[in-house]
């Protein structure tokens, strides 16, 4: 910073006070006759007034009786008076927001705003000697001569109150509050007699350090923006000290006390009144202090601080030196700040590139005079005129230079630590380069005209010299030899990434040049300071920018002569990718293959480099021709017809017939077409069709294809837009042994639903496993039932699809019959177990009964027809019988639970629930359940009487998971059953025909007596005991025998015979003969049950042949089981009771219950065989 005076006047009197205008186009003294507009003054005869600019007062308070309206005054015509203030005026300030004014005597102070008619008044308990109003108007503080600053509000009220240590001593002689809107809070400067410099906060609270000034201050005041802060006072000077109070030095020395002192309205001038009537007005000038390195940039801010910046990454750090920053240099990882008394050395904290982080190495604690400064890796270099002194860090001199002229530039240009070497240039034009570890200069070369700035290039072999004349020139550093030079240039920087390359800015232009090709120029303000790859740093005023500029210019320069790789080193510094993309095109136009495959690599088109890999294989692989390599470079580049010449002249000319086929160029293509080959022709042809192809002529395609021969294509493509009739004009004129086109033909007939034309397809190949596939897949079963007659070996692929076509649609008893003539009758098992587990599952028990049943007949017919699985097959059958018996009969009992109405009699219910309870002893199967099944026995029982069964049934159910729907009917029935005797109805008790034996309602042993244990025939209806016992013939006898036998019916005694009837003359009478045996040999069956009845194990009926004879053909049933099962017999003991017997499922009915259920069912309601017209 220095400080140029502009102008110096002198008046009589001693200047107390100054003001700017806001515009800062004048300035008002508290002496003398200069005004400002509406500024108001006060003055030692107790009276404040209020001017206007043009010299006019418009308002002028005293201390004269006060009065409450206003008057004119004699001596200022159209004055007003009010006598406010008791003393002489001290200061006065205008509220920055408002236009209220505070006026200050020894006594007390005044407020007054336009608004009102009266001066507020306010007593003060010391004389105040100046006041300042913040920043937004809100309050005004007061110095005062005891030391003492109060803070009030507009209303005059204190808020804060703030006593100096010094007291009476230290009187507060100025005050001024920072008018900077960035700090968040209000900061009130203090300058006492005390000779103190402080700061505090609005609330009183002081902050930052006290500065000691060693004079008495008289004014403060701040710069426009805050940033500074003058002093002037008993010192004779203004001093400048930065806003947290760190002098920074001296604006003027004057020859008396300075009384105040103010700064220009947003501006660098400085207006100084003193004691002796002088007035001075100074231009501070803030000098750049900067130092570049590379892409770090360091500067001082706020004349205390350091800002280094990283020009690439853009990240900035400040180091907070609190004392004036005098120089800056900066290299690699060293910083070195030049301060007043000393020289700060700091390094990074590590080697990485980008980082920020700096902490001090060394102090140099010493006052050092010098014109530059420049940092090493272990020395500092001062320059003091025509002396270059080298110090180590511990401020030890090493070596000094001694220059015949100047020095006007210096610069590190690097080098191994310790034995960096310097560039410096003379103002007699000498350029030098000193090593810092040599004492010895070594002269580069020598110029007629004074040096401004240098670079040399980063392999040291250039240099670049901009002179006092604005020239640019550039010399080789070897031979001395002036290579070129270029006008209007200040300053001048190397690429440091490219050897031949430098920038020059200067006229406002940035100049780039690269060799010896013309001057690339773009508008730039500022000087160059830097150049690595496209990013040119440039300082324009204060600030350092980094500008990236595209190498696109020089690059073209160097393209315009071929020479490839100069501009590829050119286009690694930036350049855009339509710049790559034309270098690389360029480079592969002229094979310069390397190049332009790095080119290519940068825009990444994958494309180019398959190419120019394919062509470096070849070149490999020997070929050398370069006229074909550039033949294909042009087909590439869309350029065919020169790449056609190409090919031509290189003798391929298949190549070129290759290239337009492809294009679909097909009239350029028969140029080169050989001597009418047949083959080409052809492949012409067919690409030809591939074109109209693609271009959606599909029709002009099939027609090519078919006469080129390509019927594949030509089948494709009419089956793919449904063109059957030109499908089957292909089919009939192809050959029945050309098969593969034969057999896409057919694909497509059937795939448009043309099977006639499928079939004619087939025929004329012969194919007739083809052909029974499209009838099945048709579902033309006739027409494969007759082609399945002529050729039985495709009865397995006719029968089955069929048997499962049939199985899908509900047929399953023709799907069983189909299954059978395809002879997989496991296949058959499969089906009906999967449609049997779904009628489960959706609780369809009744068919599920259905389906068990026709489950246990095919295992049957399987046992018959496949004697090694006869064991396995005879027990499913008769697991599927019993599975078919339980869910018929759990039909009744899921209708009766689940819906509101029940179709069956209670006493069916009972049977029903009885047969289940006794039938689930072991395993339950999927679907039925055991609370249904005992919850309707216990309903059941309790309605028809048998009160100890539902008490059982009531009882297990407490022993089950209950659905909440029978929570409550269940608990309420358990409750009230206890009520009821503990005994069932015998009307109930099931009786033993075998051996007339009453069986308990709940029987351990299950559905057998539990004296003969013969077991029970129930009616596949209402489920109660049959007067039925089934008796076993003895050894010899066939079935055919018996049933022969059975059929005689030889005649027995009538037992109506046992009564005897007598007539005489009186009466009638009837006697029995009691000698005869009731059961004797009237009924041999009869006989043979009273024999053999009793025991604890069961002892089958086994009848002779007489007893078969004495057998009445309607008393018997006979269940006629397929092999290898053996038929049933059963003897009714109640001839006159009949039963029905299903001829298909062999289960028993009633009679009337049977006929009943057909009348409803129009079949069996277990099997489901439908019944005659003509009678069951």
């Amino acid at each position: 910073m220095r400080a140029v005076l502009t102008w110096r006047d002198k008046v009589e009197q001693c200047i107390y006070d100054l003001a700017f205008k806001p515009d800062g186009t004048q300035l008002i003294l508290a002496a003398g006759n200069r005004l400002l507009k509406r500024f108001a003054s006060g003055s030692a005869d107790k009276s404040v007034i209020i001017w206007t600019s043009k010299l006019e007062g418009i308002l002028k308070y005293t201390s004269w009786s006060a009065v409450s309206s206003w008057h004119h005054h004699p001596v200022f015509p159209g004055f007003c008076k009010q006598r406010v203030h008791n003393d002489s005026i001290q200061c006065v300030s205008y509220n920055p927001v408002t236009h209220q004014l505070a006026s200050c005597s020894s006594s007390d102070f005044g407020l007054w705003s336009p608004e009102q008619k009266s001066v507020t008044k306010y007593k003060s308990s010391s004389k105040i000697t100046c006041c300042s109003w913040t920043n937004d108007g809100q309050y005004l503080a007061l110095g005062m001569f005891n030391g003492v600053i109060s803070i009030r509000n507009k209303n005059g009220e204190e808020k804060v109150k703030i006593e100096r240590p010094g007291g009476s001593l230290s009187p507060i002689w100025s005050i001024c509050w920072n008018p900077s809107r960035e700090d968040h809070n209000d900061i009130l400067a203090v300058a006492d007699w005390g000779q103190k410099l402080s700061f505090y906060q609005l609330s009183g609270k002081q902050i930052m350090r006290e500065r000691s000034l060693n004079f008495d201050p008289c004014c403060v005041s701040y710069f426009t923006k805050g940033e500074y802060i003058l002093l002037g006072g008993s010192d004779k000077q203004v001093s400048l000290f930065t806003k947290d109070g760190v002098r920074l030095g001296t604006v003027g020395e004057q020859n008396s006390w300075v009384w105040t002192c103010r700064v220009k309205p947003d501006s660098n001038y400085v207006v100084v009144g003193c004691q002796d009537g002088t007035i001075s007005f100074y231009q501070l000038i803030f000098s750049t202090v900067h130092g570049l390195y590379k892409d770090r940039y360091a500067y001082r801010d706020s004349m205390t601080d350091v800002i280094v910046q990283h020009l690439i990454t853009e990240q900035k750090v400040r180091i907070k030196c609190k004392e004036l920053v005098k120089k800056i240099a900066i290299y690699k990882n060293r910083l070195a700040i030049q301060l007043p008394e000393k020289i700060l050395i700091y390094e990074l904290y590590s080697s990485d590139s980008s980082d920020m982080h700096y902490r001090v190495k060394e102090k140099m604690v010493k006052k050092f005079e010098c014109n530059l400064l420049v940092v090493c890796s272990n020395h500092i270099i001062l320059c003091q005129e025509k002396r270059l002194q080298c110090l180590s860090f511990s401020g030890v001199k090493e070596r000094e230079w001694q220059m015949e002229s100047l020095i006007r530039y210096i610069k590190v240009i690097g080098g191994p630590p310790g034995r960096e070497g310097l560039l410096v240039g003379l103002k007699n034009g000498q350029i030098l380069k000193i090593f810092v570890d040599n004492l010895f200069a070594i002269v580069l070369l020598k110029q007629a005209t004074a040096v401004r700035c240098l670079d040399m290039s980063a392999s040291r072999n250039k240099l670049a010299v901009v002179d006092e004349n604005d020239t640019c020139l550039v010399y080789d550093v070897h031979t001395k030899e002036l290579l070129f030079q270029e006008s209007n240039a200040n300053s001048v920087a190397w690429n440091t990434q490219c050897e031949d390359m430098l920038c020059f800015s200067g006229g406002g232009y940035l100049n780039i040049k690269a060799s010896t090709f013309p001057v690339h120029q773009q508008k730039l303000q500022g000087f160059v300071v830097g150049f690595n790859g496209s990013k040119i740093f440039c300082l324009h005023v204060f600030s350092m920018s980094a500008v990236e500029v595209p190498q696109s210019a020089p690059m073209y320069q160097y393209l315009d002569r071929k020479m490839f790789k100069e501009a590829y080193q050119i286009a690694c510094l930036g350049v855009t990718d339509t710049d790559w993309r034309e270098l690389a095109m360029e480079a592969l136009e002229g094979l310069e293959f390397e190049t332009a495959k790095k080119a290519f690599t940068r825009v990444q088109d994958l494309r180019y480099l398959e190419l120019i890999s394919s062509i470096e294989e070849r070149k490999k692989r020997g070929e050398t021709n370069n006229d074909l390599f550039l033949a294909d470079v042009f087909s590439y580049q869309g350029k065919f017809h020169e790449a056609a010449k190409l090919y031509k002249k290189s003798g391929h000319e298949n190549l070129a017939l290759d290239m337009y086929t492809d294009l679909r160029m097909f009239e350029y293509a028969k140029d080169f077409l050989g001597s009418g080959d047949p083959k080409e022709t052809k492949m012409l042809i067919t690409k030809q069709a591939d074109w109209a192809r693609n271009i959606n002529e599909p029709k002009a395609a099939v027609e090519m294809y078919i006469s080129a021969g390509e019927h594949v294509k030509a089948i494709e493509l009419s089956g793919d837009h449904g063109w059957v009739d030109m499908l089957i004009d292909i089919a009939r004129k192809l050959d029945k042994a050309e098969r593969e086109p034969l057999l896409l033909c057919a694909h497509y007939f059937k795939k448009l639903d043309n099977p006639g034309y499928a079939a004619e397809t087939y025929l004329k190949m012969g194919d007739l496993k083809s052909l029974v596939q499209l009838h099945v897949e048709t579902q033309c079963w006739d027409e494969a039932f007759a082609l399945g007659e002529k050729h039985p070996e495709f009865k397995d692929d006719i029968y089955v699809p069929y048997a499962q076509w049939l199985a899908e649609n509900d047929r399953f008893e023709e799907a069983q019959k189909a299954f059978h003539k395809a002879g997989r009758q496991g296949e058959a098992v499969r089906v009906l177990e999967q449609l049997t587990h779904n009628a489960v599952v959706e609780s369809r028990f009744s068919d599920a009964a259905y389906y068990y049943w026709m489950l246990s007949m095919q295992c049957l017919e399987i046992a018959r027809a496949d004697p090694a699985q006869q064991d396995l097959m005879v027990g499913k059958f008769h697991h599927f019988q019993h599975l078919a018996e339980l869910y018929h009969g759990y039909h009744a009992i899921q209708r009766y639970t689940e819906e509101p109405f029940s179709f069956h009699l209670p006493e069916t219910l009972f049977n029903i629930s009885r047969f289940l309870l006794h039938s689930l002893t072991k395993d339950t199967p999927l679907g039925i359940s055991k609370v249904n099944t005992l919850f309707t026995l216990a309903k059941q029982s309790r309605a028809l009487g048998a009160y100890k069964l539902a008490r059982h049934a009531y009882d297990k159910l407490q022993g089950l998971k209950i659905p909440a729907r029978f929570q409550k009917s269940i608990e309420l029935g358990s409750l009230t059953i206890r009520s009821k005797p503990f005994h069932d109805s015998e009307e109930l008790v099931p009786l033993c025909y075998r051996c007339s034996t009453n069986n308990p309602l709940l029987n351990n042993l299950g559905t057998v007596c539990i004296n003969c244990r013969q077991p029970f025939v129930f009616s596949a209806s209402s489920y109660e005991v049959l007067h039925l016992v089934e008796f076993f013939l003895e050894e010899g006898i066939t079935d055919e025998e018996a049933v022969s036998l059975i059929d005689l019916e030889a005649p027995r005694h009538k037992r109506e015979n046992k009564w005897q009837e007598v007539t005489s003359s009186n009466a009638q009478t009837l006697r029995l003969e009691e000698t005869q045996d009731s059961m004797g040999d009237d009924d041999p069956f009869t006989a043979k049950l009273s024999f053999e009845q009793g025991g604890s194990e069961f002892v089958p009926i086994v009848v002779s042949r007489s007893v078969l004879r004495s057998m009445s053909r309607r008393d018997v049933l006979i269940k006629r089981w397929p092999p290898p099962l053996r038929w049933q017999y059963f003897r009714s003991l109640l001839p006159d009771a009949p039963i029905t017997m299903c001829p298909s499922c062999f289960q028993m009915f009633h009679s009337e219950d049977y006929e009943l259920l057909v009348l409803q069912h129009t079949c069996c309601p277990y099997c489901r065989r439908c019944i005659d017209d003509s009678g069951p």
